[in-house]
Protein backbone atom coordinates (compact mmCIF):
# COMPACT_ATOMS: atom_id res chain seq x y z
CA UNK A 1 0.00 0.00 0.00
CA UNK A 2 1.23 3.63 -0.83
CA UNK A 3 2.20 5.79 1.81
CA UNK A 4 0.29 9.38 1.67
CA UNK A 5 3.30 10.77 0.99
CA UNK A 6 3.48 8.61 -2.35
CA UNK A 7 -0.01 9.38 -3.07
CA UNK A 8 0.79 13.17 -2.90
CA UNK A 9 3.91 13.25 -4.23
CA UNK A 10 3.46 13.23 -8.21
CA UNK A 11 4.65 10.06 -9.79
CA UNK A 12 6.99 11.37 -12.52
CA UNK A 13 8.89 13.32 -9.82
CA UNK A 14 9.48 10.17 -7.19
CA UNK A 15 12.65 8.52 -7.06
CA UNK A 16 11.21 4.88 -7.35
CA UNK A 17 7.99 3.08 -8.64
CA UNK A 18 4.93 1.86 -7.15
CA UNK A 19 6.29 -1.35 -6.19
CA UNK A 20 9.52 0.37 -4.04
CA UNK A 21 11.76 0.00 -7.07
CA UNK A 22 14.50 3.07 -7.46
CA UNK A 23 14.77 4.32 -10.87
CA UNK A 24 18.47 3.36 -10.57
CA UNK A 25 18.05 0.11 -9.79
CA UNK A 26 15.42 -0.07 -12.67
CA UNK A 27 18.16 1.47 -14.95
CA UNK A 28 20.81 -0.76 -13.82
CA UNK A 29 18.39 -4.11 -14.30
CA UNK A 30 17.60 -2.90 -17.93
CA UNK A 31 21.41 -2.38 -18.19
CA UNK A 32 22.09 -6.03 -16.96
CA UNK A 33 19.60 -7.61 -19.08
CA UNK A 34 20.43 -5.77 -22.25
CA UNK A 35 23.94 -7.32 -21.76
CA UNK A 36 22.32 -10.69 -21.36
CA UNK A 37 20.72 -10.40 -24.68
CA UNK A 38 23.83 -9.30 -26.27
CA UNK A 39 25.89 -12.16 -24.84
CA UNK A 40 23.16 -14.72 -25.60
CA UNK A 41 22.94 -13.83 -29.09
CA UNK A 42 18.89 -13.03 -28.98
CA UNK A 43 17.17 -13.64 -32.10
CA UNK A 44 16.06 -10.17 -32.50
CA UNK A 45 19.26 -8.26 -31.75
CA UNK A 46 21.22 -10.14 -34.40
CA UNK A 47 18.27 -9.75 -36.89
CA UNK A 48 17.97 -5.82 -36.43
CA UNK A 49 21.90 -5.69 -35.97
CA UNK A 50 22.78 -7.07 -39.78
CA UNK A 51 19.98 -5.67 -41.32
CA UNK A 52 21.31 -2.14 -40.39
CA UNK A 53 25.03 -3.51 -41.44
CA UNK A 54 24.07 -4.17 -44.28
CA UNK A 55 22.09 -1.77 -45.68
CA UNK A 56 24.05 1.29 -44.58
CA UNK A 57 27.54 -0.53 -45.16
CA UNK A 58 26.29 -1.19 -49.18
CA UNK A 59 24.63 2.51 -49.04
CA UNK A 60 28.00 4.30 -47.89
CA UNK A 61 30.23 2.00 -50.55
CA UNK A 62 27.84 3.33 -53.43
CA UNK A 63 27.79 6.51 -52.21
CA UNK A 64 31.65 6.38 -51.73
CA UNK A 65 32.00 4.93 -55.70
CA UNK A 66 29.81 7.97 -57.13
CA UNK A 67 30.89 10.51 -54.35
CA UNK A 68 34.52 10.60 -54.86
CA UNK A 69 34.41 10.64 -58.31
CA UNK A 70 32.62 13.58 -58.34
CA UNK A 71 34.38 15.24 -55.79
CA UNK A 72 37.65 14.99 -58.15
CA UNK A 73 35.56 16.55 -60.93
CA UNK A 74 34.06 19.71 -58.96
CA UNK A 75 37.23 20.53 -56.96
CA UNK A 76 40.00 19.88 -59.78
CA UNK A 77 37.64 21.62 -63.00
CA UNK A 78 36.59 25.34 -63.09
CA UNK A 79 33.11 26.30 -64.39
CA UNK A 80 29.85 28.25 -64.47
CA UNK A 81 28.00 27.44 -61.18
CA UNK A 82 30.70 25.33 -59.17
CA UNK A 83 30.63 27.72 -56.32
CA UNK A 84 26.28 27.10 -56.68
CA UNK A 85 27.11 23.62 -56.50
CA UNK A 86 29.26 23.31 -53.53
CA UNK A 87 26.87 25.09 -51.44
CA UNK A 88 24.45 22.90 -52.76
CA UNK A 89 26.24 19.91 -51.61
CA UNK A 90 27.23 21.92 -48.19
CA UNK A 91 23.39 22.52 -47.82
CA UNK A 92 22.01 18.97 -48.63
CA UNK A 93 24.27 17.85 -45.80
CA UNK A 94 21.81 18.69 -43.44
CA UNK A 95 19.03 17.43 -45.12
CA UNK A 96 16.26 15.79 -42.74
CA UNK A 97 15.92 12.36 -43.02
CA UNK A 98 12.01 11.83 -43.16
CA UNK A 99 12.30 14.53 -46.01
CA UNK A 100 14.41 11.96 -47.65
CA UNK A 101 11.71 9.44 -46.66
CA UNK A 102 9.06 11.54 -48.24
CA UNK A 103 10.63 12.16 -51.23
CA UNK A 104 11.99 8.41 -52.03
CA UNK A 105 8.12 7.29 -50.62
CA UNK A 106 6.50 9.47 -53.22
CA UNK A 107 8.58 7.88 -55.92
CA UNK A 108 8.14 4.66 -55.47
CA UNK A 109 4.76 4.21 -54.22
CA UNK A 110 2.68 2.52 -56.10
CA UNK A 111 1.20 6.19 -57.54
CA UNK A 112 4.41 7.26 -57.85
CA UNK A 113 6.70 6.91 -61.57
CA UNK A 114 8.79 3.81 -59.98
CA UNK A 115 5.59 2.26 -58.15
CA UNK A 116 5.69 -0.67 -61.09
CA UNK A 117 8.82 -2.15 -59.76
CA UNK A 118 7.35 -3.29 -56.10
CA UNK A 119 10.17 -1.52 -54.08
CA UNK A 120 8.40 0.29 -51.18
CA UNK A 121 9.23 -1.42 -47.66
CA UNK A 122 12.01 -3.46 -48.63
CA UNK A 123 15.90 -3.37 -48.20
CA UNK A 124 16.45 -1.67 -51.39
CA UNK A 125 14.34 1.21 -50.37
CA UNK A 126 16.26 1.73 -47.16
CA UNK A 127 18.86 1.42 -49.36
CA UNK A 128 18.31 4.08 -51.75
CA UNK A 129 17.28 6.48 -48.39
CA UNK A 130 20.42 6.15 -47.26
CA UNK A 131 22.41 6.60 -50.08
CA UNK A 132 21.04 9.79 -50.50
CA UNK A 133 21.71 10.79 -47.25
CA UNK A 134 25.29 9.62 -47.55
CA UNK A 135 26.23 11.10 -50.91
CA UNK A 136 25.93 14.65 -50.28
CA UNK A 137 28.31 14.34 -46.98
CA UNK A 138 31.19 12.71 -48.61
CA UNK A 139 31.30 14.75 -51.95
CA UNK A 140 31.32 17.69 -49.86
CA UNK A 141 33.53 16.51 -47.45
CA UNK A 142 35.86 15.16 -49.99
CA UNK A 143 35.92 18.77 -51.91
CA UNK A 144 37.38 20.22 -49.27
CA UNK A 145 39.74 17.66 -48.38
CA UNK A 146 40.84 17.61 -52.01
CA UNK A 147 41.00 21.85 -51.95
CA UNK A 148 43.29 21.39 -48.69
CA UNK A 149 45.74 19.67 -50.43
CA UNK A 150 48.97 22.16 -51.27
CA UNK A 151 48.32 23.20 -54.97
CA UNK A 152 52.30 23.09 -55.82
CA UNK A 153 51.72 18.61 -55.49
CA UNK A 154 49.51 18.90 -58.66
CA UNK A 155 51.57 21.18 -60.33
CA UNK A 156 54.60 19.46 -60.14
CA UNK A 157 53.53 16.10 -61.24
CA UNK A 158 52.05 17.43 -63.94
CA UNK A 159 55.34 19.03 -65.21
CA UNK A 160 56.77 15.86 -64.72
CA UNK A 161 54.73 14.35 -66.94
CA UNK A 162 52.09 12.56 -64.56
CA UNK A 163 49.07 11.80 -66.65
CA UNK A 164 45.60 12.93 -65.07
CA UNK A 165 44.86 9.79 -63.19
CA UNK A 166 48.83 9.37 -61.85
CA UNK A 167 47.65 13.08 -60.87
CA UNK A 168 44.59 11.69 -59.29
CA UNK A 169 46.05 8.60 -57.41
CA UNK A 170 48.70 11.39 -55.82
CA UNK A 171 46.08 13.68 -54.50
CA UNK A 172 44.54 10.48 -53.28
CA UNK A 173 47.58 9.76 -51.11
CA UNK A 174 48.08 12.93 -49.62
CA UNK A 175 44.02 13.50 -48.68
CA UNK A 176 43.36 9.85 -47.69
CA UNK A 177 42.75 10.68 -44.37
CA UNK A 178 40.90 13.68 -44.63
CA UNK A 179 38.65 11.28 -47.79
CA UNK A 180 38.78 8.24 -44.89
CA UNK A 181 36.93 10.39 -42.21
CA UNK A 182 34.53 11.89 -45.40
CA UNK A 183 33.05 8.13 -45.65
CA UNK A 184 33.17 7.15 -42.02
CA UNK A 185 30.95 10.65 -41.68
CA UNK A 186 28.39 9.57 -44.45
CA UNK A 187 28.40 5.88 -42.26
CA UNK A 188 28.00 7.46 -39.24
CA UNK A 189 25.07 9.64 -40.33
CA UNK A 190 23.21 6.82 -42.09
CA UNK A 191 23.57 3.68 -39.31
CA UNK A 192 21.95 6.11 -36.70
CA UNK A 193 19.10 7.36 -38.70
CA UNK A 194 15.83 6.59 -38.30
CA UNK A 195 13.37 8.85 -40.08
CA UNK A 196 14.10 7.09 -43.91
CA UNK A 197 14.32 3.83 -42.78
CA UNK A 198 10.58 3.71 -40.56
CA UNK A 199 8.78 5.70 -43.83
CA UNK A 200 10.41 3.41 -46.40
CA UNK A 201 11.25 -0.11 -45.11
CA UNK A 202 7.99 -0.74 -42.99
CA UNK A 203 10.07 -1.82 -39.79
CA UNK A 204 8.91 -5.42 -40.46
CA UNK A 205 10.75 -8.23 -38.23
CA UNK A 206 13.37 -9.73 -39.76
CA UNK A 207 13.15 -8.36 -43.21
CA UNK A 208 13.69 -4.34 -43.05
CA UNK A 209 13.43 -4.15 -39.19
CA UNK A 210 16.88 -1.93 -38.29
CA UNK A 211 18.73 -0.96 -35.17
CA UNK A 212 16.87 2.54 -35.02
CA UNK A 213 13.75 1.50 -35.96
CA UNK A 214 13.91 -1.67 -33.18
CA UNK A 215 14.65 0.82 -30.68
CA UNK A 216 11.66 3.30 -31.47
CA UNK A 217 9.05 0.64 -31.94
CA UNK A 218 10.80 -1.78 -28.39
CA UNK A 219 10.87 1.60 -26.08
CA UNK A 220 7.04 2.61 -27.56
CA UNK A 221 6.25 -1.10 -26.37
CA UNK A 222 8.11 -0.71 -22.54
CA UNK A 223 10.74 -3.12 -24.12
CA UNK A 224 13.54 -1.12 -22.31
CA UNK A 225 16.00 -3.45 -22.13
CA UNK A 226 15.67 -4.80 -26.02
CA UNK A 227 15.99 -1.21 -26.81
CA UNK A 228 18.80 -0.16 -24.63
CA UNK A 229 20.66 -3.74 -25.80
CA UNK A 230 20.69 -2.31 -29.27
CA UNK A 231 21.84 1.17 -28.41
CA UNK A 232 24.75 -0.42 -26.79
CA UNK A 233 25.57 -2.07 -30.03
CA UNK A 234 25.31 0.55 -32.34
CA UNK A 235 27.67 2.64 -30.35
CA UNK A 236 29.68 -0.05 -30.00
CA UNK A 237 29.82 -0.20 -33.98
CA UNK A 238 30.32 3.73 -34.09
CA UNK A 239 33.38 3.69 -31.64
CA UNK A 240 34.34 0.43 -33.29
CA UNK A 241 34.95 2.23 -36.98
CA UNK A 242 36.18 5.38 -35.21
CA UNK A 243 39.14 3.15 -33.28
CA UNK A 244 39.94 2.08 -36.82
CA UNK A 245 40.52 5.28 -37.95
CA UNK A 246 42.23 6.18 -35.43
CA UNK A 247 44.88 3.51 -35.64
CA UNK A 248 45.61 3.44 -39.29
CA UNK A 249 46.26 7.67 -38.95
CA UNK A 250 48.75 6.49 -36.08
CA UNK A 251 50.18 4.05 -38.33
CA UNK A 252 51.16 6.30 -41.11
CA UNK A 253 52.26 9.32 -38.56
Amino acid sequence: MLSSFQKNFPAKARPYNDTGETRVDYLLQAFITALKLIISLDTDVIQCTMVSLKISCSAVLLATIVGIPLSFLIALNEFTGKRALITFFNTMMALPTVVVGLFVFSAISRQGPLGVFGLLFTPTAMLIGQFILATPIIIALSISAIRGVDPRIRVTALSLGARSHQVVMTLILEARFAMMAAIIAGFGRIIGEVGSAMMLGGNIRGYTRSITTAIALETSKGEFSLGLALGIILLTVALSVNIVLRSLQQQNT
